[in-house]
């Protein structure tokens, strides 16, 4: 049977064919040149090249609205994105009593959008690819490979016996009956892109239960290329072709040994040839980019998807900087942002929920909804032999449930080769997105750390007993700002009778990858992975540090490799772990030679905010001006530093009080204790917690030269700010509070703040308009229960001994 529909009212005639199952678009030749104007009494629509302009400029922007919509209901961007070509195709706008869809996305250009939309997710697979990281995949850890097992096989194990069951007890469809036991056992699948992108989207890759979840999709992966490969081979043998499928199998290990042995050597001596700090050459990338659509090409040509040949050339590039960053920045945006979400689209364009049948959708509803939960208690009890918690190993099930990209993708070939009908691909794409659009809010609902709460004793330098070892964490993002960093360090003052311990987190970008990693580096060796990070000088300043120190001083050094929208979590979790007194953080701008801002990086003021929301511990923000005064070390140079401390009154300027006490302790140090009183304030009241405090030091440093106790009386705010003014010389240091108690000093100050997390005076201090070579550090002391860390252990991705 065929039908044929002429439409002759068009510049050119199309001719719509129907035979079977298979849809025919005839149209002119001129359809695909220059169009004419509107202006000119013709429809720019009617031609291949305005046509496909406004099809993606409509997928972008209908995609982004829904998405508007969707998030106040958790929902994640996979949904909007498909759900707007549901909008635009058969089952809504696409109907043939509505002209609208079938105008904005015509029979007659489907070709031209799924050529477009095959380019970006082959695109898509490649930097995927790049992004992955083989050694995890490959060493996975023992809960990862457990959990990766447990989730493949007891799902495969008992969804696959229950699709034979239903074809065998229920009566159904013969098309569906045939296509159920592989729909099945595609639901074992556990993918990483659709994990990792679910995961970064919820921002919550970078905690313990997402690196599990990526360590544990990785493994399966392997496992998941390996079962589809086998199930295709065994499909091909089975249509009557095992010598075809025989040399499609070997011409598969054929590319994938060219590109081992062959195209990965040329990509590290690329690598290998790029000077350290440069950027990858363009005609490198280019190159690489060229060879990835060849062995795209070549994939289809030996009989494999496409996306196979691109999906190995990228796990064979050599992940993170310069070479993997470079090509994933060169690539990201255009395809995340348009090409990826046209193939989403796609897919709903295709769906047509009006050749569902009631009986066939609660027969796939049974096996989704079946396959859904064994997954979820094949992950739930491989976690809670593995000593986790039920709460974390449930959310950890939920991430494993993830739906996505990789289930489209075989959806859509399946439907092309015909494995599957029509009917069974638009109940597969709602399956995938309700299990999305539940799984989704469960994982926020269940699993938030930033709400999660733990009662545990506050960490501060005010509760450090007597002789007590003091525990610094210092987090470093420059190496310029090293010296001065050290220059603190040793200001902390050291001994065998109060030793510091020194725990270092470098902070790296996670560029070029897509999971994060927090890398331990072992004391006995420096590593390759290290100086990849560009930490190499670095960690030996730190271990030179703690050489010079070997008595009193032990240094740990970590390096986050994490976006910074989620390197609080790092940064957290160790200073839990090591029960550090305070953080130290870098400040967000970074000074010139000449005493002008050199750079801002708004994400480390961003991550600053956090840290202080969240740490368990005071945190201090080091505003670094030391390469005002030159980069010289206390330890190099061992001439005097000098520290002034700004005491107004409150919490915060007791902490670092406290800190400035600690510091005259050193026989390089001196230190100028600056405190601001009210005029005309004589409440006794208010003053006795300080005055008592401030005798407790005074009285301790009695006879000490290097001691200096000043008091100032100031009138009102701008009193305050002309003293401070004058601090400008004479110091290498200056620490002051973030909060202080409420005072007539600081009313009018805040508007001119710009920097919330350095307070007023810290603000003050760290302008421009100060013009001086003193460092700044900012103390806060928490002074509410910290976030729940307890029972989160580091997990160190990486080690340098690896």
């Amino acid at each position: 049977m065929s039908s044929v529909v002429r439409r002759s009212n068009r510049p050119y005639e199309e001719v719509v064919l129907t035979v079977r199952n298979r849809t025919v678009v005839c149209h002119g030749w001129g359809n695909l040149g220059t169009h004419r104007s509107v202006w000119e009494n013709t429809n720019p629509l009617y031609y291949a090249t305005p046509l496909l302009l406004l099809q993606l400029s409509l997928i972008c922007i209908v995609s982004l609205l829904i998405d508007l919509c969707l998030q106040p209901l958790g929902q994640s961007t996979i949904v909007s994105q498909i759900f707007g070509g549901i909008l635009f195709g058969p089952s809504l706008l696409g109907r043939k009593d509505m002209t609208i869809g079938s105008k904005l996305f015509p029979l007659r250009g489907n070709l031209v959008l799924k050529t477009v939309a095959t380019f970006g997710l082959m695109c898509f697979f490649f930097v995927i690819g790049v992004q992955m990281d083989i050694g995890i995949m490959t060493r996975p850890g023992k809960k990862a490979i457990a959990i990766a097992f447990s989730a493949i096989f007891i799902t495969l194990a008992t969804t696959l016996p229950l699709s034979l069951a239903l074809n065998n007890y229920v009566p159904m469809e013969a098309n569906l009956a045939k296509s159920l036991p592989i729909f099945a056992a595609c639901q074992c699948l556990t993918p990483f892109p659709n994990i990792a992108c679910l995961l970064t989207e919820l921002k919550i890759i970078n905690t313990d239960l997402g690196r599990l979840a990526i360590a544990s999709a990785l493994f399966s992966d392997i496992i998941g290329i390996s079962l589809t490969a086998i199930g295709f081979g065994i499909l091909q043998a089975l249509g009557g072709e095992p010598a075809s499928a025989l040399w499609s199998i070997l011409s598969t290990i054929a590319l994938v040994v060219v590109i081992v042995c062959i195209l990965r050597p040329a990509m590290l001596h690329i690598e290998k040839h790029t000077p350290e700090g440069k950027p990858v050459r363009n005609t490198h990338i280019g190159a690489i980019i060229l060879v990835a659509m060849v062995t795209g090409f070549v994939s289809e040509y030996i009989g494999q998807h496409f996306v196979l040949g691109p999906l190995v050339l990228g796990l064979m590039a050599p992940e993170g900087p310069p070479l993997g960053a470079s090509l994933v920045s060169k690539l990201h945006y255009p395809i995340s942002k348009l090409l990826y979400p046209t193939f989403l689209t796609t897919s709903g364009l295709e769906m047509n929920v009006y050749k569902i049948n009631l009986q066939s959708s609660w027969i796939v509803g049974i096996i989704v909804v079946f396959s859904t939960l064994v997954k979820i208690g094949a992950v739930v009890l491989a976690a809670l032999c593995s000593n986790m918690h039920l709460r974390d190993a449930l959310v950890l099930g939920l991430m494993l449930n993830a739906r996505g990209i990789n289930e489209l993708v075989l959806y859509n070939l399946w439907r092309d080769d015909q494995v599957i009908t029509d009917e069974l691909f638009a109940l597969a794409v709602l399956s995938l997105l309700m299990v999305t659009a539940i799984i989704t809010p469960l994982i926020k609902f269940l699993y938030d750390p930033s709400k999660q709460h733990y009662q545990m004793n506050r960490r501060a330098i005010q509760n450090i007993k007597h002789n007590e070892e003091l525990r610094i964490l210092v987090c470093i993002h420059n190496q310029e700002n090293v010296p001065a960093l050290l220059n603190l360090l040793e200001a902390s003052y050291a001994s065998e009778e109060n030793p510091i311990a020194v725990m270092g987190i470098i902070l790296v970008e996670l560029v070029g990858r897509s999971h994060p990693m927090l890398i331990h580096h072992k004391r006995e060796r420096a590593t390759q992975k290290s100086d990849t990070l560009r930490s190499g000088s670095i960690l030996n300043a730190l271990r030179q540090f703690e050489l010079y120190n070997k008595t009193c001083t032990t240094v740990q050094a970590y390096t986050s490799l994490s976006h910074y929208a989620t390197m609080h979590d790092d940064i957290c979790q160790v200073a839990f772990n090591h029960n550090t007194s305070i953080v130290i953080l870098p400040f967000h701008k970074q000074w010139a030679i000449d005493g002008s801002i050199g750079s801002v990086n708004r994400a480390i003021q961003s991550l600053n905010l956090k840290v202080l929301d969240r740490a368990p511990c005071t945190v201090g923000i080091f505003v670094d001006r030391n390469i005002l005064g030159g980069s010289l070390t206390m330890l190099a140079s061992q001439s005097m530093y000098h520290v002034a401390v700004i005491y107004i009154g409150g919490a915060d300027d007791v902490e670092s009080l406290l800190y400035g006490a600690r510091m005259v302790r050193h026989d390089n140090v001196t230190l100028n204790i600056v405190r601001f009183l009210l005029f005309g304030s004589h409440s006794a009241r208010e003053r006795k917690h300080d005055n008592e405090l401030i005798g407790q030091v005074r009285h301790v440093n009695a006879g000490n030269e290097r001691f200096l106790y000043q008091e100032q009386l100031v009138r009102d705010g701008v009193g305050l700010a002309s003293s401070i003014s004058r601090m400008s010389e004479g110091f290498d240091l200056i620490i002051v509070g973030r909060h202080h108690q409420e005072s007539c000093l600081l009313e009018g100050l805040e508007t001119w703040s710009e920097c919330p997390e350095l307070g007023v005076v810290g603000d003050m201090l760290a302008s421009p308009d100060f013009i001086s070579t003193a460092s700044v550090l900012v103390v806060q002391q928490q002074q509410r229960v910290g976030r729940k860390l307890a029972n989160r252990t580091i997990h160190c991705v990486a080690s340098d001994q690896d």
